[in-house]
């Protein structure tokens, strides 16, 4: 079954349990906008977190979590949400009204490569160097 045939919980329950077969970009928004429909800002980020080391890890990868691109897309997400009045309604209705958000480049704007390249970029969060 393809992660957008799951309800909301069965995704979330997938995603935890580390038994989604495949991990997307666009699965990543919807699991942060589940967590911050959910959860205040800082415990919804923290538990994304969570659940991207435990996914990465189970799968060999651990190397691949990233917590400033983590944290970076939770800061725009958490964003779109609060101009959108919390994102009522369903998950594509959100990324309709936000198409930006299903681009994978997008942090582009806001850091350079260099800088997502550096050991304390992927360890901990960093600020933005491009604006």
């Amino acid at each position: 079954m393809k992660n957008s045939q799951l309800s909301d919980d069965e995704f979330l329950a997938a995603l935890e349990a580390a038994t989604l077969a495949d991990f997307r970009h666009a699965d990543h928004i919807r699991a942060a906008w589940l967590y911050m429909r959910r959860l205040p800002f800082p415990q919804s980020a923290e538990r994304m977190a969570e659940s991207l080391r435990h996914f990465a890890a189970s799968k060999g990868a651990h190397q691949k979590y990233h917590e400033t691109i983590t944290q970076a897309w939770m800061i725009l997400i958490w964003n779109a949400l609060k101009q959108d009045g919390q994102g009522a309604g369903p998950f594509d209705a959100f990324t309709a009204a936000r198409p930006e958000l299903l681009d994978a480049r997008a942090l582009d704007r806001f850091y350079s490569r260099e800088l997502l390249a550096t050991p304390a970029a992927r360890t901990q969060f960093v600020a933005p160097d491009l604006i």
